[in-house]
């Protein structure tokens, strides 16, 4: 969900504040997306689990046509500026510069 905030963000950068309502969460964040006409974020609630199986780690997300693909245009940006999903945890014993680097690219970072 990080990638595709980020892609919206890329042009025209916006800080984007959303509340979580504990229920209904689907109404709430297509509500609030259709009344201000800005991308909305929330969690999915108990009858989304429940019945639809939704998982802890899913996330809903309610954005125009128009917000997708700016989106999908900034996603596209990160990623040939070396941020892609999934992103590598990195740490002190490794180089970010193999992770950055495109794939094809790859081996002329790589350290032993």
């Amino acid at each position: 969900m990080i990638i595709l905030i980020n892609g919206l963000q890329y042009t025209g950068y916006k800080k984007f504040e959303w509340g979580v309502v504990g229920e209904t969460a689907c109404a709430d964040s297509w509500g609030r997306a259709l009344k201000t006409g800005e991308p909305s974020l929330s969690l999915p609630c108990y009858a989304e689990r429940r019945l639809w199986r939704r998982a802890d780690e899913e996330m809903l997300m309610a954005l125009s046509p128009g917000h997708l693909a700016k989106a999908i245009t900034g996603m596209k940006a990160l990623s040939n500026n070396g941020l892609r999903y999934p992103i590598a945890p990195y740490g002190i014993q490794s180089d970010v510069r193999a992770g950055m680097a495109f794939p094809t690219a790859r081996n002329k970072f790589e350290t032993n």
